[in-house]
């Protein structure tokens, strides 16, 4: 366990405080309150300073001094984290980054743009648009996340079925490191074999290696002909099947395939924004599917997919969006899913993933055994079939008692978790580790990773100042 850092004097405060300027260097409770709390309230940290600075120049020099002076940093982006990474849970300073927040350049004959840490992913993607291009990553959370952090956490979201994970989307990486040097890696080259790939090193690091301050990003050709259906099923195998149909008649035009638990649905519209079934009979699984392509006319191919899946037995109804408000809702209504639990009481959420082919088996697995140990437990499984990436979470029972619920976390986990190894899984799909998943890690992970893990950080970060207890 890493200590508790030490408090933080007047004059090293003043002297973090000269770097970013007084306005910018927050220690009124009032004003560190938003940076100490992530969304769900899991976690509550305490800081005496939030320093926001501009520039990578202004990071780098509060590396150094954090460096020469022992002092422990937390970066943080749009504080959307899910697993702890971003909080300061030891009175750590934390580095907020969303003051850069710069698209440096778009370069449409590399297909590249180049973000500062701080740029909103929501502000991303629309920069690409209006240049006629796509940047893909796309997740709940992107009105408020940041590029830094998608990074930092290696970002999954809906679209990775077709253009992958953050990690995949980057090209280039500028970062500081923990004594304040710079690493400038922002190449726009797809061929460069000269040594390491170093940018892979950061990406998914939760900021425990160095400090991403701007990424040169990949750009796709913007889809002219985007469809959207909504499929009702019998089975997790039925959709597995839905799949592998859609990809063999449009290929890599399947850009989302998204499962939907019946429990799921049922949260979503009764707390939710969109209050209307897409279907309008219930049944016990759905699917939400999406074709894009360069050329018009995919219309035409997911018809031919909703008729044939309903054909050879795979869907019992489907809706296929008919404008783009159409559209919007049933993805509005996917993405309220995880926040439609909350008031349902107490949730115990995992963030797994399985060989896609394994998925049916998981949750079959995985409801079966939660709810032997737990009766009248409600499981609540969403998410990514097409890449594997199931958010198996569990609502306490009916009137049951939240906090006792929620106090058999590690035990509930401890089941989950088993099952997901076993079938070749992963206990952190998309979310990361940060202190949440940090006791699982040895179980799961093997030791001579994790050997490497260690000689890694303490090559980069000696003095353990960097995100320090997150990940290791």
């Amino acid at each position: 366990m890493t200590s508790t850092p030490p408090p933080l004097n007047p004059d090293l405060r003043a002297r973090f405080a000269a770097i970013v300027g007084e306005k910018y260097a927050l220690s009124d409770t009032a004003d560190l309150a938003p940076y100490l709390a992530e969304e769900r309230g899991l976690y509550h940290g305490r800081s005496p300073l939030v320093l926001r600075p501009a520039t990578t120049a202004e990071v780098a020099a509060i590396c150094r001094l954090a460096h020469d002076t022992r002092t422990a940093l937390v970066p943080q982006g749009g504080n959307t984290g899910l697993v702890g990474g971003q909080i300061a849970h030891r009175g750590e300073v934390v580095v907020s980054l969303t003051r850069l927040d710069r698209i440096r350049e778009l370069d449409i004959a590399s297909s590249t743009m180049t973000c500062e840490a701080g740029v909103i992913l929501a502000h991303a993607q629309q920069r690409a648009a209006e240049a006629d291009r796509l940047f893909p990553l796309s997740l709940a959370a992107e009105g408020s996340c940041t590029i830094g952090g998608n990074l930092s956490t290696n970002a999954g979201g809906t679209a990775a079925l077709a253009y992958g994970v953050a990690r995949d989307l980057v090209v280039g990486l500028e970062v500081v490191l923990a004594d304040g040097r710079v690493w400038n890696g922002l190449s726009k080259l797809k061929k460069d074999n000269t040594g390491y790939d170093l940018k892979n090193l950061f990406v998914g690091a939760e900021g425990t290696l160095g400090i991403i301050t701007a990424a040169t990003l990949k750009l796709f050709a913007r889809p002219r002909s985007v469809e959207t259906a909504f499929a009702g099923l019998a089975s997790p195998q039925a959709a597995l099947e839905l799949l592998q149909l859609a990809q063999g008649q449009a290929g890599t035009a399947v850009t989302s395939f998204e499962l939907i638990g019946a429990t799921a649905l049922e949260f979503g519209l009764r707390h939710g924004p969109v209050r209307r079934a897409p279907l309008e009979s219930a049944h016990p699984w759905y699917a939400l599917i999406e074709l894009s392509s360069p050329r018009e006319g995919i219309r035409a191919t997911l018809e031919d997919i909703l008729a044939e899946g309903l054909t050879r037995g795979f869907i019992a109804d489907a809706t296929l969006a008919a404008s783009l408000e159409q559209r919007a809702t049933l993805w509005r209504l996917r993405e309220s899913l995880s926040g439609a639990q909350k008031p349902e009481g107490g949730s115990i959420k995992h963030d797994v993933s399985v060989p896609v082919a394994a998925v049916p088996a998981f949750i079959e697995q995985a409801s079966a055994a939660v709810t032997a140990r737990i009766p009248d437990c409600r499981p609540c499984p969403f998410g990514h079939l097409g890449d594997g990436n199931i958010h198996f979470n569990i609502s306490q029972p009916v009137d049951a008692d939240g906090a006792e619920f929620l106090s058999r976390w590690h035990e509930v986990n401890a089941l989950v978790h088993g099952i997901v190894t076993e079938l070749g899984g992963s206990i952190s799909a998309e979310h990361g580790i940060g202190v949440l998943k940090r006791e699982l890690l040895p179980q799961v992970k093997d030791a001579v990773a994790l050997e490497l893990m260690r000689a890694l950080k303490a090559t980069l970060d000696p003095h353990d100042i960097l995100n320090p207890g997150k990940v290791l």
